[in-house]
């Protein structure tokens, strides 16, 4: 069993920055990968990025990219989005989840995950 505790999220202007952290507790943290998705309200949940177990890969969905970048750090079991440029759109509850290793890649479907964090809220101002 793997627990995910996302936080970080907050109100933030358009143009600013955020960085949200999903710390991880149980089992070997560096057996997953781990991602971020998103629901707006009113919208079905999407994904967001994702990194390798290693931190060797790294995947973004075409809204994010060049925005958004995802990190880990193994050694303190967390995982990291550093949001860059936020724009209104990006406004949502923001959701961490962990694939094991040995998933397809890039694991972008909410199916391919196993566990999952009780989300951030990320508002974003015009």
């Amino acid at each position: 069993q793997v627990q995910l505790v996302e936080s970080g999220g907050g109100l933030v202007q358009a143009g600013g920055s955020l960085r949200l952290s999903c710390a991880a507790s149980g089992r070997t943290f560096s057996s997953y990968r781990m991602a971020w998705f998103r629901q707006a309200s009113g919208k079905e949940r999407e994904f967001v990025a994702v990194i390798n177990w290693n931190g060797g890969g790294t995947k973004y969905a075409d809204s994010v990219k060049g925005r958004f970048n995802i990190s880990r750090d193994n050694a303190k079991n967390t995982a990291y989005l550093q949001m860059n440029n936020v724009k209104p759109e990006d406004t949502a509850i923001y959701y961490c989840a962990a694939a094991h290793y040995t998933s397809s890649w890039p694991p972008k479907e909410g199916n391919d995950y196993l566990y999952w964090g009780q989300g951030t809220q990320v508002t974003v101002s015009s």
